[in-house]
């Protein structure tokens, strides 16, 4: 299809280590034009991950936001290394570094555009299962991170009482309790790996790389 919204120019406002700030003239269908703000991800975005226990709680972050000004409760998130990272390469290492823990199974759930209004990010959701302790977190300077399980159905009831609003976060605790509703016997969001453990190495595009050593 074709849109008749078309944008005419781009000048790049402010540059930073991850972002780019720009500013769009546009054209709008009726012919008028107007300035619109643009946030570029310098390197495409990241990954999140759903970590879940052997006991089928979800490990989470609690860390302050402040952005928003708020201590959030989320899914272990992180930005790529470099535009071209594999996403599974850096849904490993925030595992890693935001938790203490590695995990054997990692397995692709779904993606989101976290603001298409205004924003190119990218996130790719994981679905991390088989965690091993890996020693203690790797935090940056900056951050200030716990890690504590919760209950899938807990989760699930902060959502819908509006007090849990990280997108990513959101999206990926749905999209594992829908998985987790079609799949209730399955390690794995294929529905045609013979195995419903899914160790098996020929599972078609359910895993992602080799485990960690």
């Amino acid at each position: 299809m074709e849109y008749k919204i078309k944008r005419l120019r781009r000048e790049k406002v402010f540059g930073g280590s991850a972002l780019e700030f720009m500013q769009d003239l546009m054209e709008l269908p009726d012919g008028k034009r107007e300035t619109w703000d643009f946030v570029h991800h310098r390197r495409g975005g990241g990954a999140c991950v759903v970590p879940v226990l052997d006991d089928g709680r979800i490990l989470m972050i609690r860390q302050f936001r402040p952005a928003v000004g708020l201590e959030m409760l989320e899914l272990p998130a992180g930005a790529r290394d470099s535009e071209n990272e594999d996403s599974a390469v850096t849904a490993r290492r925030e595992l890693r570094e935001e938790t203490g823990y590695d995990c054997s199974k990692l397995h692709f759930l779904t993606s989101i555009h976290t603001a298409v209004a205004y924003c190119d990010e990218k996130t790719d959701i994981y679905l991390a299962r088989g965690l091993v302790r890996a020693g203690g977190q790797k935090l940056d300077e900056a951050e200030e991170i716990s890690a504590e399980p919760h209950a899938l159905d807990e989760l699930c009831s902060a959502i819908f009482r509006g007090e849990m609003t990280d997108a990513k976060t959101v999206a990926g605790i749905m999209a594992y309790a829908v998985f987790s509703d079609l799949h209730p016997d399955s390690g794995c969001p294929d529905s045609d790996c013979p195995d419903s453990g899914c160790p098996d190495s020929d599972c078609p595009d359910s895993h992602g790389p080799d485990p960690l050593s």
